[in-house]
């Protein structure tokens, strides 16, 4: 099994559920005692978030840069980035490491495609739903996202970095959630992306009329394919 590099901590709420679908589905994959092995680095959220409401993105890739260059050195042989948004920073991660890094929104794409959508709702934060960072990714991918409406993507956004980073789940903010994601299908969507980390402490399959496209699951399971896997290849 190779060794999986999670550079995490935007939200530790996320990396923490990171942590437990990794070992579930490395458990379930391999039986027995089996667990996988990772190497994490959290980081302090709090400076990242700095970042980004400031728009200091260079600030933040060479960060984020530094620590993934880190987990190359301490013996990942795979990277994956446990949060969306920071994906805007991808390029910047990818060069300045040698190993794979696993692209969360490449692997939301191939789960959507193979089960034959494609025009999936975008539940995410403000950066994810209105920078091109994260939406072209799909469109190239031959997806036609639908994002929700001003209100609603303020809305999202403000649960998500008052509430569910602090791991704060309220049945208010979960209604609210529900009713966004519901304006989205009756939008034309065909399935819904939980697109921030976050977003599955309130959506899931049981509560939202579409299917449903978690990614911090898919990325969990991409991640743990690859380490299997004697051939992985970088995105």
């Amino acid at each position: 099994m190779k060794k999986i590099g999670i550079l995490g901590g935007m939200s530790a709420a996320s990396t923490r559920i990171y942590y437990r679908e990794m070992c579930r589905l490395t458990r379930e994959s391999l039986g027995g005692l089996h667990s996988p092995e990772l190497l994490i680095r959290s980081l302090d959220f709090e400076r990242i978030e700095k970042l980004q409401a400031a728009s200091d993105w260079d600030a933040a890739g060479l960060l984020l840069s530094a620590e993934a260059a880190a987990l190359e050195r301490g013996g990942a042989d795979i990277l994956i980035l446990a949060t969306n948004t920071m994906h805007k920073v991808a390029d910047q991660i990818v060069e300045g490491v040698s190993i794979p890094f696993l692209h969360i929104a490449d692997a939301t794409a191939a789960a959507i495609l193979e089960r034959g959508f494609r025009r999936p709702g975008l539940m995410a934060t403000t950066f994810t739903m209105e920078q091109t960072f994260y939406i072209d990714r799909l469109v190239e991918s031959g997806l036609s996202p639908i994002i929700p409406n001003s209100d609603d993507r303020a809305e999202t956004h403000r649960i998500i970095y008052s509430e569910l980073c602090l791991d704060v789940v309220t049945e208010e903010s979960r209604t609210i959630y529900e009713a966004i994601a519901q304006r989205l299908v009756h939008d034309g969507c065909d399935c819904l992306i939980l697109g921030c980390t976050e977003i599955g402490m309130l959506l899931n399959q049981n509560n939202v009329a579409v299917p449903v496209f978690d990614t911090t699951l898919i990325h969990c399971e991409a991640a743990l394919k690859a380490a299997l896997n004697e051939h992985t290849s970088s995105s």
